[in-house]
């Protein structure tokens, strides 16, 4: 099947997608080309490269996305952690954006592994970059060269891989509320206890719950950053990959199920138990939500990364994409925070001298 390359019209080299104007410049030639523009000039390359289709449209184009993204995509293998990157054909070389060691060609992605839909970064490395110096200034203790030009270099932005889901979550949550009312009669002090069996029932509609699917990646970091911006995602297509890294999923949407139920359960309890109002207490004895009319889809969610290895350790940083909400756990200088605490220790010992002095 033949396949599309996507190159600059002018001149042939590599686009590379600008999260800044959100549109495909050449750095070659200079020239930029808006989303549209490219939709047009790729539009006629694709039904050009399908006149010898036999299959019905639908397939086709299915069949065409999944051998687009066999074709565009090569597959690296980290020998050293195990993580598998996804790059363009045209990458000869790379590195692990988990360990930062070289990686190596393991081949074609499978074409079952295309997305459905993606959501093309928002910020720029240079973006990402001035984000992490402002999170970085509000931590004391941090090691000198944890904001060294050689460290910011690690900076990588990675498509990870997420399933989303669609569901409505029948609940009801039913249990005793007790109303208390206290009176003073004479020398009494009397108090009145009365219980209520109290239920609440209802269907809650959830949209775009997201579970990553990378094993690499620590579940809770991908919490921290969100919520994303659904509305800004796009069909996928190959050339938002251009200049950025992806990670293939090696979560199946089976294996990630228990965590979307876990997740939309407790949010559907909560919900509505917070509809219990008016008593004293609620003590709830029945808890039951059951997720119905269930769909998912497979989307690559823009992420900047960073790692760093320090005395053993590695620590993860990562940034949204398209709204720069940062979560990480950042290492500690002991020498700087030994350093500081003896500072205060001596600051703290000249006011008690001071004051010694001042009083005798």
């Amino acid at each position: 099947m033949n396949t599309v390359q996507y190159k600059c019209p002018s001149c042939g080299a590599e686009l590379t997608f600008d999260p800044s104007h959100q549109n495909f410049s050449c750095a070659y030639c200079g020239s930029s080309f808006s989303e549209a523009e490219m939709q047009k000039i790729y539009q006629e390359m694709e039904q050009q490269a399908a006149q010898t289709a036999d299959a019905s449209a639908d397939t086709l184009k299915s069949e065409k996305d999944e051998a687009a993204f066999e074709e565009g995509t090569r597959l690296y293998t980290c020998q050293n952690c195990g993580a598998q990157i996804i790059a363009e054909a045209e990458t000869s070389a790379t590195f692990c954006y988990y360990c930062h060691t070289p990686v190596v060609l393991a081949g074609r992605l499978s074409g079952e592994f295309c997305p459905a839909w993606v959501l093309p970064f928002a910020l720029t490395k240079e973006d990402a970059l001035q984000k992490f110096h402002e999170w970085c200034k509000k931590r004391r203790f941090l090691p000198s060269d944890f904001v060294s030009e050689k460290q910011l270099e690690k900076m990588t932005g990675v498509y990870v891989p997420f399933w989303l889901t669609n569901c409505d979550s029948h609940t009801v949550v039913s249990g005793i509320g007790k109303k208390v009312h206290s009176w003073t009669s004479g020398d009494y002090r009397i108090t009145e206890t009365r219980e209520f069996a109290v239920e609440r029932a209802g269907v809650i509609p959830f949209r775009g719950v997201p579970a990553d699917g990378s094993k690499k990646i620590d579940d809770d970091l991908m919490n921290a950053i969100e919520p994303f911006p659904y509305k800004n995602m796009k069909k996928f297509t190959m050339k938002y990959l251009s200049g950025f890294m992806a990670q293939k999923y090696d979560d199946t949407y089976e294996e990630v199920t228990p965590r979307v139920e876990a997740r939309i359960k407790d949010s559907s309890i909560a919900f509505m138990q917070d509809q219990i109002r008016g008593y004293s207490s609620v003590t709830l004895t029945n808890r039951d939500a059951v997720m119905r009319n269930i769909q998912h889809d497979y989307v690559l969610l823009p992420v900047w990364f960073m790692n760093y290895h320090y005395k053993g350790k590695d620590y993860d940083f990562a940034m949204n994409g398209q709204t720069g909400a940062q979560a990480g756990t950042p290492p500690l200088s002991w020498a700087k925070a030994l350093g500081f605490s003896g500072l205060l220790g001596a600051a703290a010992a000249i006011l008690i001298l001071i004051g010694g002095l001042l009083f005798t």
